[in-house]
């Protein structure tokens, strides 16, 4: 969006004010990806230099030789103008290369020069290059080293890391607002829960804070996945919930494994049926979450709509063309878009997320299942002795499935923010899986809910293109004025202090 159409939308909100209040991310599933040789992606004209900050490691003891490691976090201040005490623009690092984030942030590079911010992306600690004990390997050996791998205190390293900028930069009096998007958006949100005093408000987009315990049903997310599918071509859903008993019952046949390494194009032979299901589960989950109306890069290069370019390759097979045949067409669309990839390897993380599996089996516990009659992934029930045996067996540790709410909330989550939270942007798409553990109702006239019908995976931090809806549009015109709206409070309350 050109930056002219931006600050009309801007005046346009200031002169008409918002409606009162009203009714109106990220558990990763060990997620299986495709590696796709030499996929090229397109990276946002941004500018930044990298910086490390020595954070203890534990924020929690009082040793007195405490360990540390090398926070990297990306920092601008382009447009910063301290003289006026500009704002600090904080993005909550997510599981993964902060650099990642910060190409597919453009939302916030956008508005950087109208509120004159510095914009600062800290990376996640244990993911990217922010790795404690020296190395990765070392980092990820065992349920010790691993122990220092809680979201508390990730939220400890940002607050530690605001307050040092603002000491470093004489910047004390300015305003610092958050940003995130997935578990980067559930941390913006606990973190303006948790440290009121570090920042004035918080942009939460497509953050399931609610994808705990029972707060939600379980099968809620692949309900939206395959909801999502349904609206595009019913055949299309009915082809991808038979391919599952096909898939199984081929692969136990002779030479079946070989057959589907060949239909599906590995690069290795699959040892079970089970490893290809769990690749296409992937694929249709991921799709679901980027399911933009516009060509894009985020999680693989994609057309725009790309679900509904899945289901006409599905569905657009010739006569006599297989079930796992035209699911390969469809699948292709994810993993090999560009055309590029000669083979595919089934356990591959190019962005680095295999510490979220540490994660889901100690703090994070999202309960997940699949309906037979709405979902069209194979049906199965919540297990949750089931999942806590893979957790042993994984990492020697038992699951904390009530650590969360105990934490940060959940239950009755409307009440708890209502009476305590406030200067919150909750923002949702309804195409997006994780936003059925997200809130999506207005709680208070500062805890808002901005949901759209249309919205995919916190597509409201992606930048403008020239193909954006008019409801995107508006909705990063909304954002924009209610982070407007902080950033003037903070200055007026600090103007009566000087004046007091």
């Amino acid at each position: 969006m050109k930056l002219w159409i931006l600050l009309l939308l801007i005046l346009s909100f200031i002169l008409h004010p918002l409606p009162s209040s009203s009714s109106s991310s990220l558990f990763k599933h060990r997620l299986l990806r495709a590696k796709a040789s030499s996929i090229k992606q397109t990276e946002p004209q941004i500018s930044y230099q990298t910086r490390f900050f020595q954070q203890n490691l534990d924020h929690f003891t009082f040793n007195n030789n405490p360990l540390t490691f090398p926070q990297r976090y990306l920092i601008n201040t382009d447009h910063w103008n301290p003289s006026s005490v500009g704002p600090i623009f904080f993005y909550c690092g997510n599981e993964g290369d902060i650099v990642w984030f910060a190409q597919n942030s453009g939302f916030l590079w956008e508005i950087a020069p109208l509120f004159k911010a510095m914009l600062v992306f800290p990376e996640h600690r244990y993911y990217g290059e922010s790795v404690p004990f020296g190395s990765k390997y070392v980092a990820y050996n065992n349920a010790s080293t691993l122990s220092y791998l809680t979201s508390e205190q990730a939220l400890a390293d940002f607050a530690v890391l605001i307050t040092h900028l603002k000491r470093n930069y004489s910047a004390l009096l300015s305003p610092v607002v958050l940003f995130g998007g997935s578990y980067g958006g559930m941390l913006a949100a606990w973190m303006r829960l948790k440290y009121p005093h570090i920042a004035v408000g918080a942009l939460a987009s497509s953050a399931p804070i609610l994808q705990f315990e029972d707060i939600i049903p379980p099968q809620t997310f692949y309900d939206i996945v395959s909801n999502d599918f349904r609206r595009e071509s019913l055949t299309c859903f009915n082809y991808i919930k038979q391919s599952w008993d096909e898939i199984a019952s081929r692969g136990q046949t002779n030479d079946g494994l070989a057959q589907l390494t060949r239909t599906f194009n590995f690069c290795q032979q699959l040892e079970s049926a089970e490893d290809l299901s769990g690749w296409l589960s992937s694929a249709y989950s991921y799709l679901a979450m980027v399911n933009y109306p516009y060509p894009a890069d985020f999680m693989m290069p994609l057309p725009g709509h790309p679900i509904k370019e899945v289901c006409r390759r599905i569905d657009g097979g010739r006569p006599g063309t297989s079930i796992p045949e035209r699911i390969y067409e469809g699948v292709n669309v994810y993993y090999n878009y560009t055309g590029e990839a000669k083979c595919f390897e089934l356990d591959d993380d190019p962005h680095g997320l295999s510490g979220w599996d540490w994660q889901a089996c100690t703090e994070m516990v999202m309960p997940m299942s699949s309906s037979p009659d709405s979902s069209m992934f194979p049906p199965y029930e919540y297990n949750y002795s089931s999942f806590e045996e893979d957790c042993l067996k994984e990492f020697g540790v038992k699951p904390r499935p009530k650590w969360i709410t105990t934490e940060f909330g959940g239950h009755n989550i409307h009440a708890t923010l209502k009476n305590f939270g406030s200067n919150i942007i909750f923002s949702n798409g309804l195409l997006d899986p994780w936003s059925g553990g997200s809130v999506l109702q207005n709680i208070s006239e500062s805890v808002v809910a901005l949901v759209t019908e249309e919205g995919a995976h916190h597509i409201d931090l992606r930048a403008s293109t020239e193909n954006d809806p008019n409801w995107l549009i508006e909705q990063r015109a909304t954002e924009i004025k209610l982070i407007q709206g902080w950033i003037s409070d903070h200055y007026q309350k600090n103007k009566v202090i000087f004046d007091m």
